[in-house]
């Protein structure tokens, strides 16, 4: 049996925030921001977030929670919601990836995949 497509396309920028990162204490700042962005045919509601945070040791955090930003933003179709948010590495690198919890208007669950995406501070990539 086959998953069917997830109607939601979330597209990631990533920043590392070097006035508020200690390297010298193991302390790696990155903001992200997210578009989630509704192809399909009906409104969608985020109603929950699932991360899996890796960082560079192979150290991973998982972080679940109710919407985003403390929103669960409806979008409608041919659409997009954006926001801004953050993470704390102990290595200069890492990487996140994860789902969202959606329900359509007609009250239909699916999850809406995040695609793997890369933190990384100046200098950590050779």
């Amino acid at each position: 049996m086959s998953v069917p497509e997830s109607p939601i396309r979330v597209e990631v920028t990533t920043e590392y925030i070097d006035d508020q990162s200690s390297p010298d204490e193991d302390k790696y700042v990155f903001s992200y921001t997210i578009t989630i962005i509704n192809l399909g045919d009906k409104k969608a509601t985020l109603k929950d977030r699932h991360w899996i945070i890796t960082d560079g040791n192979g150290e991973q955090t998982e972080v679940q929670g109710d919407g985003v930003v403390g929103e669960t933003p409806t979008i409608p179709p041919n659409s997009a919601y954006q926001y801004t948010s953050g993470t704390l590495l102990d290595t200069p690198l890492g990487f996140m990836e994860g789902f969202y919890g959606m329900v359509t208007e007609d009250n239909k669950d699916f999850k809406a995949p995040i695609p793997m995406f890369r933190l990384a501070a100046p200098g950590a990539l050779h």
